[in-house]
């Protein structure tokens, strides 16, 4: 679905989506990720709002279905996250939020992957909201932490809330996936916000146990 711009913003929207694709494209000469512990079975990936690059790290991308805001810069991810080989399902907490979130459980019930970030689409950064958790509560996959790194300090860090970053000079990065996190059909409200919390602790200390071990792990 796609939603209605003026002309000069159409022609913003695909030149940017277009050149966002292409250094993705080119990156692929130049730099390398490694995937470790991807899952067998259909999941929901979960990562922070300043990582979602390393989508483009996936080794599943093509059966990958992404929740991208309904606003012009999601308008833009979204074109280029497609060019990628990326699913895009249309809708964030804000804006479209209820459809968007059938259309996923939908597409997750057929076997394919969820993918969302779980401190967008505002914030505050590395805090886990807990829509992830009641979809894999319809669902009944489960939930796998995912996290992207590497030591080099070649990002484009930006000012934002997240500090989102573009791997500009990054050679070797490392894509893990962490232990999966069920949740009961009928959890109430105490179990929603006890996996909530689950999945913040395990993000927030996988990321520094992948940090400390990079070297170990991407010669593994």
């Amino acid at each position: 679905m796609r939603f209605q711009y003026k002309e000069h913003e159409k022609l913003q929207i695909r030149i940017f989506s277009f050149l966002a694709a292409l250094a993705f494209k080119l990156k692929e000469f130049t730099y390398w990720c490694k995937n470790v512990n991807y899952p067998d079975e259909p999941c929901i990936f979960a990562l922070w709002h300043a990582h979602q690059c390393g989508l483009y790290s996936l080794e599943g991308r093509h059966k990958t279905n992404v929740m991208i805001s309904r606003s012009k810069d999601g308008e833009i991810i979204a074109r280029a996250a497609e060019i990628m080989g990326l699913k895009t399902v249309r809708g964030s907490i804000t804006r479209g939020g209820a459809s968007a979130t059938l259309e996923l459980v939908n597409r997750i019930k057929r076997g394919e992957n969820g993918a969302i970030t779980v401190d967008g689409p505002k914030g505050p950064a590395r805090v886990v909201k807990k829509g992830i958790i009641e979809i894999a509560k319809m669902t009944g996959v489960p939930i796998v932490p995912i996290t992207w790194y590497s030591p080099s300090k070649g990002y484009i860090k930006l000012k934002t809330w997240d500090e989102f970053r573009f791997p500009l000079f990054c050679r070797k990065m490392l894509m893990y996936y962490g232990e999966p996190i069920y949740v009961s059909p009928d959890a109430d409200d105490k179990e929603i916000e006890d996996k909530r919390k689950l999945l913040e602790d395990r993000m927030n200390l996988q990321y520094q146990t992948v940090k400390k071990d990079f070297f170990s792990l991407i010669k593994s």
